[in-house]
């Protein structure tokens, strides 16, 4: 190994690397090759993990739901239930409108959130390296040029793309219970009004530059708050790691204090989008 990739600078920078995958002139490229591909690069490490974790949601509350009695249910149907409830009470007490789709919705957010938060309990190394150990003994790479991310929402373009889901939920739900003229005058005829028309003409691109950077501020501040917490939190435990043996009492210490960040942004993204989808399913104006 090159004595800079044994820095603690590249030792960082190797773990917050994605698997890139690209195509080019000469057909598909991995990892450094992507380095000059352009915006059509896939994070193949993060599509793996998300919707791997997607479809462990979608497989525990479907067990759930086909053990599910009406009689004394066992711990695993409690646990999902409360769950359920929980987010049910949320939904109840935050959204305003009528709509079938809320509950199930932030339900799913809040535990697909959660679970790829979760994967950054899991020590820094160890995926990483047996990822490089296959990378080495079956495709004959170089281990340290096979990247792995195992935490899809340290990956600033998945927490976007969850963002920008809500973001044309939130369109839509406009348009669906205002209408695209009620939509627009949302934009254009507030915060600031007048009943003089001649007034009301000069005040128009006020209000829709205000408007506009409120309502496009909303999924960027959820897509950012995510991915901040959670890298600030991954890049902790990097530094934990290279510390040698002595990262254990440290690592344990840092990830009992980051379950809190992992429930709680899974928490604060789902009531956001229920409060966006309210606001946006007001027809108050």
């Amino acid at each position: 190994m090159a004595a800079e990739e044994v820095t603690l600078s590249s030792h960082i920078q190797h773990h917050l690397t994605n698997a890139k995958m690209c195509s080019t002139d000469a057909g598909l490229a991995f990892n450094k090759a992507c380095a000059d591909s352009g915006f059509w690069t896939w994070h193949v490490d993060t599509l793996a993990w998300s919707i791997g974790l997607g479809l462990v949601f979608l497989w525990i509350f479907r067990s759930a739901a086909k053990k599910s009695t009406t009689g004394v249910p066992g711990k695993f149907q409690c646990f999902i239930e409360m769950i359920v409830e929980f987010v049910g009470d949320n939904v109840r007490d935050t959204y305003h409108g009528k709509s079938a789709l809320i509950a199930p919705l932030a339900l799913t957010i809040f535990v697909w959130v959660f679970l790829m938060n979760l994967m950054d309990l899991i020590p820094v190394d160890f995926l990483p390296a047996f990822a490089g150990f296959v990378g080495e003994t079956a495709f004959g790479m170089d281990s340290h040029d096979v990247y792995m991310k195992i935490v899809p929402t340290t990956d600033i373009n998945m927490t976007a793309a969850l963002a920008l889901g809500v973001f044309f939920l939130m369109i839509g739900y406009s348009i669906k219970m205002k209408g695209i003229g009620g939509f627009i005058a949302e934009l254009t005829l507030h915060p600031f009004s007048t009943k003089n028309k001649i007034g009301m003409i000069f005040l128009i691109p006020c209000n829709l530059l205000l408007e506009t950077i409120a309502l496009v501020a909303k999924p960027f501040s959820l897509a950012l708050r995510l991915f901040g917490n959670l890298y600030a939190g991954e890049l902790i435990f990097i530094l934990i790691g290279a510390v040698g043996l002595m990262q254990l009492p440290l690592h344990f210490i840092w990830a009992a204090f980051h379950i809190l960040v992992i429930v709680l942004q899974a928490f604060v993204f789902m009531m956001l989008t229920i409060v966006y989808l309210s606001m946006a399913s007001s027809d108050n104006h």
